[in-house]
């Protein structure tokens, strides 16, 4: 419970950082939000029970309270306690306070005001409901007073509401501190990761001009699988029997797609497909991926400290791992100079590695990895980068989050060499778009495009057979 002690005593001193700082800095909010033109989509409530207390009331009464219970808080007894037996010392302590202060809730209200004390203590303050609700995939804090939420790829503005940017400021700073990680005016942005798990990105004045910006990309404790891909419509079972002979196989695997398309949820489901024999060396900036075969070894990059040094990258990690006997490379995201030797990894016997890239076609993931093959400094002519990347891989696909918020693979398609300065491909199953029905849900369908892909010798060389009907295109 020493996190708690140090924590406690931050909040009662006015004086230790980042208080005092923040205490000085006059708080900026956001600019009055302007009526919108047309209906906007519903928000989504958070606090289910409406308090009878004004806003602003409540928000004081919170302050009191909560000050007050810093103060009576023996910490040399919770210092020995577990965190439930902490979290109903709280409850306690409030309860009591509230009858002191003459304050009356009804039993709905009470409980409400007591948890959201709870929060503010042990957890993240206003952010622990949408932290809890498994249904939210990214939470994007615009300052104290706006924060949306991102449910089943569609933005949500919520009821949730911070008393000021400094009340922001403590809680991104406690989220940042849980990795050893700080932000303030000398080093105004930061990347952090919570205790599940979830992404987390920070940036303050005077970078982000208005207030402070919070983003956090969620982490999921349940995986997804092949099938909930074939419950959403992301693939079709012909699709997916393809995809998966080519993991069985050893195919190297791009997996492309833009921010937010499922691009790590597909190569997480993916990577089940792979042999339990195997040794698995996987990469990332954040660790995401869920592995379950036996044998994996999991890297991750680490960030300069304070003083700006102790950064290890991608490029030192995939360099280390090839020393590593891996059988397979799974690299979470190619984004620099790592991209030539993740090429010859693929290569030189590393059959069967995946990664993915930020792109919006199969096409431009082939110029983001020249482009970034020659951003690391690499002096090699065009032609011999492209010959690296089209004998390196063998499929690309292609994810893309449409306008409903749907998340569809658009292209499988085939790497098949070199003709002339140009590297050749070819489109096994497409996603045909038809347009959009009367209540805004995309309309389309998967198709194969009646080419049956090369890679099918090397399926069967493995002893996976695939019937010539997968690759039909429908009448």
């Amino acid at each position: 419970m020493s996190g708690l002690r140090e924590r406690i005593n931050k909040l009662r001193g006015g004086e230790v950082r980042p208080q005092a700082e923040l205490a000085k800095e006059k708080p900026k909010e956001p600019p009055a939000r302007a009526e919108p033109a047309a209906p906007v989509e519903p928000q989504y409530t958070v606090q289910k029970q409406k308090i009878s207390l004004g806003r602003e009331q409540y928000q004081e009464l919170k302050r009191r309270i909560h000050r007050k219970l810093l103060d009576a808080l023996d910490l040399s007894i919770l210092s020995e306690l577990k965190e439930n037996e902490v979290k109903e010392q709280i409850r306690t302590g409030v309860s009591k306070l509230l009858e002191q202060a003459g304050v009356t809730f009804n039993k709905k209200e009470h409980d409400q005001f007591i948890q959201e004390i709870v929060d503010e203590v042990m957890g993240f303050g206003p952010l622990e409901p949408l932290l809890n609700d498994a249904n939210i995939n990214d939470i994007l804090v615009n300052g104290a007073k706006q924060v949306y939420v991102e449910k089943s790829g569609k933005l949500y503005l919520t009821d949730v509401e911070f008393k000021d940017n400094v009340h922001l400021r403590h809680v991104m700073d406690r989220i940042v501190s849980k990795v050893g990680r700080h932000i303030d005016e000398s080093s105004p942005m930061c990347d952090a990761r919570l205790p599940d798990g979830s992404r987390v990105n920070a940036i303050i004045p005077p970078l982000a001009v208005d207030y402070p910006v919070l983003s956090i990309r969620k982490f999921r404790t349940d995986a997804l699988s092949i099938d909930d891909l074939l419950k959403y419509g992301t693939i079709t079972e012909e699709i997916a029997q393809v995809a998966m002979a080519c993991v069985r196989s050893r195919l190297n695997i791009l997996i492309s797609g833009g921010t937010g398309a499922g691009k790590t949820t597909l190569l997480n489901i993916m990577s089940a497909y792979i042999s339990h024999q195997e040794r698995i060396v996987t990469i990332e900036d954040s660790a995401e991926l869920q592995l379950q075969q036996p044998h994996v070894v999991r890297l991750e990059t680490r960030p300069p400290n304070i003083e700006g040094r102790g950064e290890v990258t991608q490029y030192e990690l995939l360099i280390n791992s090839l020393r590593m006997r891996p059988d397979r490379i799974i690299l979470g995201e190619v984004r620099g100079r790592e991209a030539l030797d993740m090429l010859q990894a693929m290569n030189t016997g590393h059959d069967g590695s995946m990664c993915t890239v930020h792109a919006n076609s199969p096409r431009d993931a082939l110029s983001r990895l020249e482009t970034m093959v020659a951003m690391g400094g690499h002096e090699l002519p065009q032609s011999a980068v492209r010959q690296q990347v089209s004998s390196a891989l063998d499929v690309i696909l292609q994810v893309q989050r449409l306008p409903d918020g749907t998340r569809k693979l658009t292209f499988f398609t085939e790497v098949l060499g070199m003709e002339g300065e140009v590297i050749t491909m070819q489109d096994i199953f497409k996603y045909e778009r038809k347009g959009i029905s009367a209540d805004g849900v995309s309309v389309g369908q998967h198709a194969a495009t009646g080419v049956q892909p090369r890679f099918l010798d090397r399926l069967r060389a493995t002893g996976i057979k695939l019937s010539p009907d997968l690759f039909a295109p429908l009448m």
